[in-house]
């Protein structure tokens, strides 16, 4: 009786094939990419990041390193997570808001919470940040989307990280706050407008191409690369699923979607931070969890190791 080969006869790269199976060479510390990458930076290549936690590590490396990180509203609070004062921005909903308000006319029913108890003024979805009086916060937020516009139009190339499916949708006009904390939920404010669910791979997949769509319009030089946060969710809104196949559900689907929008368009570069941190880690043995009471975060041995192979990759 014949029997087939297992394996098929082909010509592997060291990179296309498992480090340390068969005779292929183990993990050493250089995780496996192709030669060539589609993209190439310097340290004058206007870059700008946006997105969850992870972006806000991204943003001090390149800052460190003396690249031409553009920084607009530095005096600003929540711009120490991005380009911009956008604040940390974990699920796509969120992020596709900020190029339709920054390019377009976008005009949520609810713009404003205010808080029962403190009367501060909120921004629903720039998590956190407070003001006296909705006049202030009118003029901060007319002042913001010149220098979002300003980032989003200067920039070569724009880093995003995507970090979770959970959202909290407005019933009644569809808007998307990233997450409700603060003081008006924390003081009783009304939310039973909004109602909690999880995202799925097709509506992740447009809010991307919505993205790039927009950013064809207003820089379409601009290239963009796209990565999925290695920092694990907290906890999870959910109560048909544990924090950890919650959080592994999120990243799995924003994965996804990212391979399908990069390989529908030339412009568009996936970094592998999520399986440098998650994977590669654990191949060599290591943890890439820090330690203490955010240990759902990435460590900072592990951040390097991923900053020094996105400089080795790119630049």
């Amino acid at each position: 009786m014949a029997r087939s080969k297992v394996h098929p006869i082909h010509r592997f790269e060291d990179w296309q094939v498992w480090p340390g199976s068969y005779k292929n060479p183990p993990a050493d510390g250089n995780f496996p990419f192709p030669e060539n990458p589609p993209l190439q930076i310097t340290k004058e290549t206007p870059i700008a990041s946006m997105g969850s936690c992870f972006a806000r590590e991204i943003r001090k490396v390149l800052l460190k390193e003396g690249y031409n990180y553009i920084t607009e509203e530095a005096h600003h609070p929540a711009s120490v997570h991005a380009s911009a004062a956008w604040e940390r921005i974990y699920n796509t909903f969120s992020i596709v808001q900020i190029f339709r308000y920054t390019f377009e006319d976008w005009a949520p029913e609810m713009r404003w919470w205010r808080s029962p108890k403190s009367d501060q003024i909120q921004d629903p979805f720039r998590r956190i940040l407070l003001y006296d009086t909705i006049e202030a916060a009118e003029a901060d937020f007319k002042q913001h989307k010149i220098h979002s516009r300003r980032a989003l139009e200067r920039a070569n190339v724009l880093i995003i990280t995507l970090g979770l499916t959970e959202i909290w949708e407005d019933r009644e006009d569809g808007s998307v706050i990233c997450l409700p904390s603060g003081p008006y939920p924390n003081e009783g404010g009304d939310m039973s407008r909004y109602q909690f669910r999880v995202s799925r791979y097709t509506e992740n997949l447009a809010n991307l191409e919505d993205i790039h769509r927009i950013m064809e319009r207003h820089n379409p030089d601009c290239r963009l690369l796209i990565t999925v946060s290695p920092v694990h969710l907290w906890a999870t809104f959910r109560n048909d699923a544990d924090v950890i196949s919650a959080s592994c559900n999120s990243k799995s689907t924003l994965r996804a979607a990212a391979d399908e929008f990069a390989a529908q368009h030339d412009n568009v570069v996936y970094f592998p931070a999520f399986e440098m941190a998650t994977i590669y880690t654990a191949i060599m043995g290591e943890s890439y969890f820090t330690e203490g009471k955010e240990n759902f975060h990435v460590n900072k041995k592990t951040v390097k190791f991923i900053m020094d192979h996105f400089f080795k990759m790119y630049a």
